[in-house]
């Protein structure tokens, strides 16, 4: 049954198809009768057979290849499940043996794995140490083993734990010795240049007898800025010469730290500058006060060494006050005790003005010196305030210049009242022991004339 059905199939197929080639024929073709009609068809046709028999067999023969192949792979598969189930199986029997080789590779890693974690720790802390040491200018490039452990998740080999010991040990080893090695620096003028440097430990480094500072972000040397004293950057020098033995030198413990602060430090001029004006007339008001108290010092301690020995009988052409007053309780001899004391107090009125010349400038100088200190004080917390009104308490830097004006007065105001002041005190005592030495000499001069007139008596 089922063949039939096939082959009326491919009659209706056949048919179709001669129906077709004939109508084509028909269309393309250019046909004078039936005749030639029927035989192109009958033509057409048999060809058309010969081309659907070649393609029935080659379908055949496809079928049988495409049955062998799938024959085969049914055959590959069914292998493929077999190995499956064993594999299945084994993989089974080692999950369980991994289950308990982990759990006592666990318990054996334990304090392994603390100690794995305080290296990584240790390898991030020692890459700042390192990266900013001294030792570091003459042996770059130090912290790659200590990065690659920090940032690795694996556990690190015994090969790179003792390269992390050795690392702390050249360190130690360096901090106590003094290298002299060759490297780039920096100049204040910009310029890098090929010098020959000292280093001291892991504490200061120098060249050409100036003290260096090292930059960790592009591994160079610079000169610093402000060096420190000279007698420091002598020792540096003369470190630098020497080839043997011991050499003093200073050395900064903090690593840098109180060398940095030392050269940051304003100088005496930079500080008397930042008082401004009014620091300037502060300093003169004291430079002026110091002038005149020199002068009036060395005046008062002569006229008073004059004068002692005057009063022991030693008889000096030069003149004072002593003399003077003396000279005029000879030339009044006529006049009786209540007279002469009025000329002789009237000669010591004249003569304290001279004596003390130049005291109550100092007084008021030294009263002056701490009222302009206080301007200057209320002038820069102005300038403070109005910093903080323009641009807030974000920067101190905008308010450090008031505050300084505001500090640096106060005690150049300080410095120059306390010592106008004890001058003043001292001068003043100097010109009262003038004083009494004179009024002493017209209390004799009146006594001794009491006494002579008693004896003529």
């Amino acid at each position: 049954m089922i063949q039939i059905k096939k082959a009326l199939t491919f009659s209706f197929i056949s048919l179709v198809i001669i129906l077709t080639s004939a109508h084509t024929a028909l269309a393309n073709s250019k046909v004078h009768s039936i005749d030639q009609l029927v035989n192109q068809v009958r033509s057409e046709s048999i060809l058309e057979s010969k081309d659907l028999v070649r393609r029935e067999r080659e379908f055949k023969n496809n079928k049988n290849q495409q049955a062998a192949q799938l024959k085969a792979l049914k055959k590959q598969l069914q292998r493929e499940q077999q190995q499956g189930k064993v594999l299945k199986e084994l993989y089974t029997k080692n999950e369980a043996v991994i289950t308990r080789e982990s759990e006592k590779l666990h318990e054996k890693m334990g304090s392994l794995g603390e100690l794995f974690g305080i290296v990584r720790q240790t390898s991030k802390d020692l890459q700042s140490l390192f990266k900013g040491s001294l030792v570091s200018a003459q042996l770059p490039h130090r912290e790659s083993l200590l990065k690659l452990i920090s940032n690795r998740k694996s556990n690190p080999s015994i090969e790179e734990l003792e390269g992390v010991w050795r690392l702390l040990l050249d360190e130690m080893i360096e901090s106590g010795k003094v290298r002299r090695f060759t490297a780039p620096v920096i100049t204040l003028t910009g310029e890098e240049q090929q010098r020959e440097v000292i280093r001291m430990g892991a504490f200061n480094i120098v060249s050409d007898g100036l003290y260096l500072r090292y930059l960790p972000e592009t591994e160079r040397l610079v000169e610093l800025g402000r060096q420190p004293a000279v007698r420091f950057t002598q020792q540096a020098r003369d470190l630098q010469s020497a080839e043997k033995g011991i050499t003093k030198v200073a050395l900064d413990p903090s690593r840098g730290a109180i060398l940095s602060l030392m050269v940051q430090s304003p100088s005496i001029l930079e500080r008397i500058d930042q008082g401004g004006v009014i620091g300037y007339l502060i300093i003169s008001v004291g430079l002026l006060g110091l002038f005149l108290a020199i002068e009036r010092a060395v005046v008062l301690i002569l006229l008073h060494h004059k004068m002692h020995q005057q009063q022991q009988g030693h008889h000096l052409h030069k003149t004072s006050p002593l003399m003077r007053l003396k000279q005029i309780a000879n030339e009044k001899f006529d006049l009786d005790s209540e007279a002469l004391a009025l000329k002789l107090d009237q000669s010591i009125l004249k003569e304290r003005p001279a004596i003390k010349r130049f005291l109550p400038t100092l007084a008021v100088f030294a009263a002056i010196a701490p009222l302009l200190g206080l301007l200057g004080t209320v002038s820069g917390m102005i300038e403070t305030f109005q910093a903080i009104t323009l641009f807030g308490t974000g920067d101190p830097k905008l308010m450090s210049g008031g505050i300084s004006i505001a500090l640096v007065t106060t005690e150049l105001g300080l410095v120059v009242a306390i010592p106008l002041v004890l001058l003043h005190s001292w001068l003043a005592g100097l010109a009262k022991s003038v004083l009494f030495i004179l009024d002493e000499e017209s209390i004799a001069q009146i006594a001794d004339r009491e006494a002579k007139k008693h004896a003529n008596a």
